[in-house]
């Protein structure tokens, strides 16, 4: 696939990128060479593939899940400026 000029430069202004006239051919060679490689690896059949969650076959090191902090609580919220039912108050921010 190949982009002309008028897409790059559409393109470049949806993007808010400014170009100067002698950027433009480079970009357009640039962008029609990914789309082209883009073109061929959509070619490629990758119906006997797999997907895969991690190109490497590491585990996740878990660790238990404990609780390792006390509960301070009270102490946030009686110097909160505003607390009811054990929630904080804040002023609305949607209109």
């Amino acid at each position: 696939m190949s982009l002309d000029k008028a897409a790059v430069e559409k393109i470049a202004h949806l993007a808010r990128i400014s170009l100067s006239a002698e950027d433009v051919p480079h970009y357009t060679q640039d962008l029609s060479n990914i789309l082209d490689l883009v073109e061929q690896m959509s070619q490629v059949d990758t119906s006997d593939i797999t997907p895969m969650a991690h190109p490497l076959d590491a585990n996740a090191r878990l660790r238990e899940d404990e609780v390792k902090e006390t509960d301070q609580r009270q102490a946030f919220q009686s110097i909160a400026p505003q607390v009811e039912a054990g929630v904080y108050l804040v002023p609305k921010v949607i209109e």
